[in-house]
């Protein structure tokens, strides 16, 4: 599975009621119906742990992709460039492919193979 994180702010004059309309109405719902979405969420961001400066971006998305070449064929419908197009009139983004790294892989003197059998 490839998670994908989305970082944005809204553009210059966009109000975030506008925008969190939209999302509820149009971007939520289209986008956890596809086929090659496990889930999508999207948070506001409220605050920086131990500091009183402001967040870098005002919100984030999360999206858990099933299948990236599913999704490419997803996100290639005259719906989702719609969706997609919006989107970009609404936010300055950045999109970020994850993909998890293993709980043993920073376990000092976890063992990267089985041992062999005595």
């Amino acid at each position: 599975m490839t998670r994908i994180i989305v970082l944005f702010n809204l553009k210059p004059g966009v109000q975030p009621a506008v925008y969190e309309e939209w999302a509820t109405r149009v971007d939520l719902p289209i986008v956890n119906r596809l086929r090659s979405i496990d889930g999508f969420e999207v948070f506001k961001s409220a605050s920086l742990l131990g500091s009183t400066a402001p967040p870098p971006y005002q919100y984030i998305e999360v999206l858990d992709v099933n299948d990236m070449a599913s999704f490419g064929v997803d996100i290639a419908t005259a719906t989702m460039q719609r969706v997609a197009a919006e989107f970009a009139a609404l936010a300055d983004a950045t999109f970020i492919l994850t993909e998890p790294v293993s709980a043993a892989a920073g376990v000092k003197g976890a063992a990267a193979e089985p041992p062999p059998h005595a």
